[in-house]
C-alpha cells in the first residue's frame, strides 16, 4: 500500500510539473488547435484536387474511345497522363518526405509552417480522395449520364448536376474516414517545427525531462479524436443507409 501511495504522489508531482507548472498545458491546447486546422483545411484541399483529378480520370475512361480524333481528345489524354503521374508520385512516396521537400526546398522562406503543412497534406490527401471519388463516379450507372444528355445537358452539366451528387453520396463515408486517417498523419508535421499536438508534447518533454505523461497525453487526445470522428462517421453511414429505403 505504501508503495502505491508513493507512486501516486510521484505521479501527481509529475503531472503538475508537466502540465500545471508555467501553464505548460497551453502547449497541448495550442497544438491541438493547429492539428485540427491542418487536418480540416487539408481535407478540403484534398477534396478539391481529388474531385478534379477524379473527373478527368473518369471522363477519360468513359469517353476516350468514343471521342473523335482532335484537340479535345488530345487535351483529355494529356490531362489524364498528368493526373496519373500525380497519383503515382504522391501515393508512391512517404508523406514525411513530401513534407520535408515542401518545407525545406519549395517554401524555404516560410516562417509559419502551418500553411505549408496544410498545403502538403492537402496535396497528399488529394491523391487518395481522387481514387475514392473516381470509384464513386464509375459506380454511377451510365444510364444517369444518358438521361442527362437526353435533357439537353452537356458533359460538364451532366457531371455536376447528376453524376457528382450521386457519387459523393456513395463516397461520403470513405471521405470521412480519409479525414480520420489524415488527422493522424498530421503528427509528422512536428518534424518541420510545426506547433501541432505532437510538437506540444515534445516541447513539454524537453522542458521537464518527463517521458511518459506528455506522450501519454498526446496519445489519449488522438485516440479521443479518432473515436469521436469514427462515431460521427458511423452516424453518417446509418443515416445514408436509412435514406436509401
Amino acid at each position: 500500500m505504501s508503495n502505491f501511495l508513493l507512486w501516486w504522489e510521484q505521479l501527481k508531482a509529475d503531472f503538475i510539473t508537466c502540465f500545471i507548472t508555467k501553464d505548460r498545458w497551453r502547449y497541448i491546447t495550442r497544438g491541438l488547435a493547429n492539428t485540427l486546422k491542418i487536418a480540416l483545411v487539408a481535407v478540403l484541399i484534398g477534396i478539391a484536387i481529388g474531385s478534379i483529378v477524379a473527373i478527368v480520370r473518369s471522363a477519360h475512361d468513359k469517353n476516350i474511345h468514343e471521342m473523335r480524333p482532335g484537340l479535345g481528345r488530345t487535351l483529355l489524354k494529356i490531362a489524364n497522363a498528368i493526373c496519373k503521374v500525380y497519383l503515382t508520385v504522391i501515393r508512391g512516396t512517404p508523406v514525411m518526405i513530401q513534407l520535408l521537400i515542401m518545407f525545406f526546398v519549395i517554401f524555404t522562406t516560410a516562417r509559419d509552417g502551418v500553411p505549408v503543412a496544410m498545403l502538403c497534406f492537402g496535396i497528399n490527401s488529394g491523391a487518395y480522395v481522387a481514387e475514392i471519388i473516381r470509384a464513386g463516379i464509375m459506380s454511377v450507372d451510365n444510364g444517369q449520364s444518358e438521361a442527362g444528355r437526353s435533357l439537353g445537358l452537356n458533359f460538364v452539366q451532366t457531371m455536376w448536376y447528376i453524376v457528382i451528387p450521386q457519387a459523393l453520396k456513395n463516397t461520403l463515408p470513405a471521405l470521412a474516414n480519409e479525414f480520420i486517417v489524415l488527422l493522424k498523419e498530421t503528427s509528422v508535421a512536428c518534424y518541420v517545427a510545426v506547433n501541432d499536438l505532437t510538437r506540444g508534447g515534445e516541447i513539454i518533454r524537453g522542458a521537464t525531462y518527463q517521458q511518459l505523461l506528455p506522450l501519454l497525453a498526446v496519445a489519449i487526445i488522438y485516440l479521443l479524436l479518432v473515436m469521436f470522428f469514427s462515431w460521427l462517421v458511423g452516424k453518417l453511414e446509418r443515416r445514408l443507409r436509412s435514406s436509401d429505403h
